[in-house]
């Protein structure tokens, strides 16, 4: 740039500060204007001062007054030029007439000596000092306070600046969380294993004695909802050491060298605080592997992990601090991370199973009034897959309901609408009895019936018309035990199952009268049927796994999904997709059109009661699969 584009980039920044200068001074000069018209204002004569004037005499009916013996006493104000009578025989609150004085007042003085009048002379000149020190200081005050707002103001800038590069961590000498490991259920396995960290920082000679050395780090894994967060705050609850506390994503700004210089100095103040905790939540903000993504990464976010790598196991190291961290994306973090020295520990902390649920429920129904009916342990098998999380979350909405419904303690149908509305939705408004209500019941009942008439199928809890959400009516199936494992039949048999809505329209209504309420069935088999064939091995494609679970392109692994395969087999996978499905649909129809007079009486069913319990359904349909297996049997 030459001299003069310099030139010219510097008036126009002096003329910007001098606009944002002016345009700030315009008010302050504006009431600093008004307040020294304040004197002149109230130290002019009031307009009540003026019409008093009225009762005054002048000063030759003054002497005419005292001549005649009718003045009993007067005040002389020289400084006013003025003077107060007061006559004889006037009542105590009559206010003095008043005479306004000449330059030289010996004649009255020398009148009044004469007749022996009482006369004094006042001053109100100290009044009139004191009142005007009053009015200047009504606008200077202000004018001064004006003043130092605007210095602290720009103190406080400043301060910020130096500041911008100081962790915000939150620290407590002692932290008072409120949460106990007796507080958190469900996860055991994840306790036992955080009280060893509690134990290393309050008896580390324990391990030290032996040879063992204190871990530096404890990485909490597991889904959004298990916990993480809640067992950190019960590891800071038992260890009564200094406790820092910071999310990932506070790490990181858009100005370069803040985030590594607020990790030196979170691990500075832990260093003087040592034995302490530091907790780092959501840690994958901060610690995604280095030289990932398209377009080179982020250099500002990879320089305040190598920072992280350096404090936790660099070249000085750092004894009595260890680190706890939680993520619920530990593919995207670091292999450098991860290793030993820096996060030693890996903890898992997954879904409950039932037991886990169970404990789970007790630990949230202790504040709350549930009836003695109300069975926890039915309650935990009904919700297999719900963390920690949802489980408080129903209590909650059950408890809420309960409120509404003006009840003393929470029932069953308090806890079975917040079980669907948790995982369905709020519930919606019944449908009327209608074409459209009857075709919803049938692909309702489709579902229910082959998922009930199938084996190695989960059982069938509720069918119901009433909408939740987006769904117009659902069907719920609840496993009987917990599945970690899942066979090559329970599989085809939750396809067939899922298709038979579909199948159920089909035979009813016919191919043309199909409506578009199959459109997230049909999605779910596809996708299990892929899942069969590409992963799991279940076609006659053999035992391969063509692809991955999944693929992330912002990890830089895979610029577009490539597939590992030939064009050949991706049209074999196509054609066992397609087989699977379609043989599990003919399989659907077929036990639907065995069981028609089933069909038939359980949608008349739904569509008067809105709702069939799972008990109810599955005895009417073995009632009536038996008649139709002894009508077969009959010959004619």
């Amino acid at each position: 740039m030459t001299n003069l584009g310099k030139k010219a980039l510097i008036k126009r920044q002096s003329s910007k500060r001098g606009a944002w200068v002016s345009a700030l001074a315009q008010p302050a000069v504006g009431i600093a204007a008004s307040l020294i018209m304040l004197p002149g204002i109230f130290g002019s004569t009031p307009v009540l001062a003026q019409k008093a004037e009225s009762n005054s005499i002048n000063y030759g009916q003054l002497i005419k007054k005292v001549k005649a013996g009718e003045v009993e006493r007067v005040e002389l104000d020289e400084t006013e030029q003025l003077a107060k009578v007061y006559l004889k025989g006037q009542k105590d609150n009559t206010p003095p007439q008043q005479v306004r004085l000449l330059a030289q007042n010996a004649e009255l003085i020398d009148i009044l000596k004469e007749r022996n009048v009482d006369f004094g002379e006042v001053s109100s000149a100290n009044s009139r000092a004191a009142v005007g020190l009053l009015f200047n200081l009504m606008w200077i005050l202000p004018l001064v306070a004006l003043m130092l707002l605007l210095l602290r103001r720009s103190t406080n800038a400043s301060s910020q600046a130096m500041n911008f590069g100081k962790s915000k961590a939150r620290f407590q000498m002692e932290a008072k969380t409120g949460v106990k490991f007796e507080d958190v259920a469900g996860v055991e396995e994840a306790k036992e294993d955080l009280e060893e960290v509690v134990t290393f920082l309050k008896q580390p000679e324990r391990f030290t004695a032996v040879g063992a050395r204190i871990p530096k780090g404890v990485l909490l894994i597991g889904p959004p909802g298990t916990g993480k967060t809640l067992l950190a705050k019960a590891i800071a609850g038992e260890a009564a050491v200094p406790f820092f506390s910071i999310s990932g994503s506070e790490f990181v700004e858009m100005f370069v060298g803040v985030g590594a210089s607020r990790v030196r100095d979170l691990f500075k103040k832990a260093k003087e605080n040592a034995p302490c905790l530091i907790f780092i939540d959501e840690i994958d903000a901060v610690g995604r592997q280095r030289g990932a993504g398209i377009g080179g990464g982020n250099d500002e976010r990879e320089q305040t992990l190598n920072q992280l790598l350096t404090e936790m196991d660099g070249f000085e190291g750092n004894t009595g601090i260890i680190i706890i961290a939680a993520t619920n994306r530990p593919d995207v973090l670091d292999a450098a991370l991860l290793r030993p020295g820096r996060f030693d520990r890996q903890v898992m902390v997954d879904a409950p199973d039932l037991k886990g649920r169970l404990e789970i429920l007790k630990v949230h129904a202790r504040n709350k009034k549930i009836d003695p009916s109300v069975s926890l342990e039915a309650i935990a098998r009904r919700t297999p897959g719900f963390t920690g999380a949802d489980l408080a979350n129903l209590l909650n909405e059950a408890a809420i309901l309960t409120a509404r419904r003006r009840k003393e303690a929470v029932t069953l149908l308090e806890i079975d609408a917040a079980v669907d509305r948790v995982v369905a939705g709020m519930e919606g408004t019944a449908l009327v009895d209608s074409k459209s209500k009857r075709l919803i019941a049938y692909h309702e009942v489709g579902h229910a019936l082959v998922g009930t008439l199938i084996k190695d199928h989960d059982p069938v809890q509720k069918v119901t018309l009433i909408p939740r959400g987006q769904a117009l009516g659902l069907t719920w199936f609840t496993p009987n035990e917990e599945q970690g494992l899942i066979s090559r039949s329970q599989l085809k048999a939750r396809i067939t199952a899922t298709l038979g809505g579909r199948a159920a329209e089909e035979i009813v209504f016919g191919k043309p009268e199909v409506t578009t309420g199959a459109g997230n069935d049909l999605q779910q088999v596809t996708g299990m049927a892929r899942q069969m064939v590409t992963r799991f091995g279940m076609s006659e494609l053999g035992p391969l796994s063509l692809e991955n679970q999944s693929g992330e392109v912002f990890l830089g692994r895979d610029w577009m999904n490539k597939s590992d395969y030939s064009e050949e087999i991706a049209a074999k996978i196509d054609s066992q997709v397609r087989e699977i499905v379609n043989n599990s649909y003919i399989r659907a129809k077929e036990l639907l059109e065995e069981n028609r007079i089933v069909l038939e009486r359980l949608v008349d069913l739904l569509v008067e009661q809105e709702t069939i319990e799972g008990d109810a359904f599955r005895e009417i349909v073995a009632d009536n699969t038996q008649v139709a297996d002894a009508q077969v049997a009959v010959p004619h």
